[in-house]
């Protein structure tokens, strides 16, 4: 018997996956590959997280947890925003979820009704497009510039939910592919229009941690009715634990942990019992010098592309990318990054990912490497450039 795969699997494949898949070939083949492509730190996880994955697995059963998470790291969580933001979080806030893009999905099914209409930055992260569509929701994209930073206004949103009601909106601050954050005030006038509006917003704050002297700031200093998406992934280097949260108005609370219940029953145990030790001072202090180290590449980054030709790119305050124009070099950047990977040995990512009307002609350089393997990037590409 033959199959047809449902309408809601007809999404775009995520190309950095794609890329990915072709680095670690070139890797296999000439063993030359330096990873620009992916946001992923290379890094392992704190040391104090790796004793405590240790000390649960001797200790603990590591079967299933509370469907919420465990109180332990669910306290931690509210800690981290009372220390950090000076906001109060109360551990019945926190739903700790199998990575922030679990708690993603889990989310948008709790909270919106197939057809709901949701609105994203473009350029901006593709799953949250993707992902939207195979759940039968419709991506709404904004076509945000340099001239906003690209970020989403009130001005664009106002526009959108005239011409036909929204029911959702996702920011993210820093952003993935941009890296920029959204100023406090503007955070502030979003979250109070989107109250205003009964239009949910979901706040993606993965990468906060990871930023260059502009403050992030959390949407739950605005109001309670926003979502918050967080994740230990990114500025703790724990990309492969699978583990992020939640933080819930409380007319999700419920829905939320039941459909987690029944779709994943818990995040992994094992990264929970970890994750408790990732909010220690001690692995503060251990992540503040990978910062440190992205802050290098940044600045070598910044400093060398003008060099290669590459001088229009977003203002990365945040995470660990620069998102370039290169129309100067190609208008296909899917075929442009696999010549540069063929030629080179770089792995870097194409911007049709992030933008389904510009991204040909844009590129994602990933900054979370050894400053010596960028630098060495940057030569290769350089040397490829003058070819």
């Amino acid at each position: 018997m033959t199959g047809t795969p449902s309408a809601r699997s007809e999404v775009p494949p995520f190309h950095v996956m794609e890329v990915l898949r072709a680095a670690q070939e070139r890797q296999r083949t000439h063993g030359d590959m330096i990873l620009l492509c992916v946001g992923q730190p290379s890094t392992p996880a704190p040391r104090p997280v790796l004793d405590a994955v240790h000390t649960a697995i001797e200790s603990e059963q590591l079967g299933y947890t509370q469907g919420d998470g465990i109180p332990a790291l669910r306290e931690a969580v509210a800690t981290h925003y009372a220390r950090t933001y000076d906001v109060t979080v109360a551990p019945e806030d926190v739903l700790i979820s199998t990575g922030s893009s679990g708690g993603f999905s889990t989310v948008l099914l709790a909270a919106f009704d197939a057809g709901d209409r949701v609105a994203m930055a473009r350029p901006g992260y593709p799953a949250y497009r993707n992902t939207l569509r195979a759940l039968g929701l419709q991506p709404v994209e904004i076509d945000c510039g340099p001239q906003t930073r690209y970020q989403p206004t009130v001005g664009q949103l106002d526009a959108l939910h005239a011409a036909q009601p929204l029911q959702g909106l996702i920011v993210a601050s820093p952003a993935n592919p941009t890296g920029t954050i959204i100023d406090p005030e503007q955070l502030a006038a979003i979250a109070q229009w989107c109250a205003a509006h009964d239009v949910l917003l979901l706040s993606d704050e993965i990468y906060h941690g990871i930023s260059y002297g502009r403050p992030t700031h959390t949407a739950w200093e605005f109001g309670r009715e926003s979502v918050v998406l967080g994740s230990v992934s990114k500025f703790w280097s724990m990309t492969g634990w699978r583990l992020g949260w939640n933080l819930l108005p409380q007319w999700l609370r419920r829905p939320v942990d039941v459909l987690q219940s029944n779709l994943a029953i818990c995040a992994p145990a094992v990264s929970q019992y970890g994750a408790v030790a990732a909010f220690s001072p001690e692995s503060s202090a251990e992540l503040e010098r990978h910062v440190e180290r992205y802050a290098s590449c940044r600045e070598l980054l910044l400093r060398r592309l003008p060099e290669l030709g590459i001088d229009a790119f977003a203002p990365p305050d945040g995470a660990f990318y620069a998102y370039c124009d290169v129309s100067h070099l190609t208008d296909d950047s899917i075929s442009w990054c696999q010549e540069v990977l063929d030629r080179t040995g770089v792995a870097i990512a194409p911007g049709v990912d992030f933008d389904t009307e510009h991204g040909h002609r844009f590129v994602r350089f990933s900054f979370c490497v050894e400053p010596a393997q960028l630098d060495e990037a940057l030569d290769r590409l350089a040397a490829m450039l003058r070819a």
